[in-house]
């Protein structure tokens, strides 16, 4: 079977939008973030708001990453399976590409910026 399947990335994000709604994210690389914020023009105060909002847009669908997931090189979140979408968002008025894991309960961003795919 190939990772993640359908029902795989829907439990993904459902656990996303119940960490977000709860409030328990966490960003890998607040610096790179915050220059990605600005070229999506939102605040980065209000980035809960606005995750919460990006995760209800996606679907299964949009799925842009790996098969299986690639694991996390990053200390906070190693070895961390990372989901990555890619899809129009209406929200932010731009083609976004996201990238996530998930850890005891807790979204980590890893990517929140416009597409940079050709």
């Amino acid at each position: 079977m190939i990772r993640p399947s359908h029902k795989e990335i829907t439990a993904k994000i459902k656990e996303a939008k119940e960490a977000a709604a709860k409030q328990r994210i966490f960003i890998v690389e607040p610096s790179s973030f915050a220059a990605d914020a600005i070229e999506l023009d939102y605040p980065v105060g209000s980035i809960s708001e606005i995750i919460v909002s990006l995760l209800n847009e996606l679907t299964p669908d949009y799925y842009a990453g790996h098969r299986p997931p690639q694991r996390s090189y990053e200390n906070s979140i190693k070895s961390a399976d990372l989901f990555a979408f890619q899809w129009k968002c209406k929200l932010l008025n731009a083609e976004v590409y996201l990238k996530f894991a998930l850890r005891a309960g807790n979204l980590w961003l890893v990517s929140l910026h416009k597409s940079r795919r050709k």
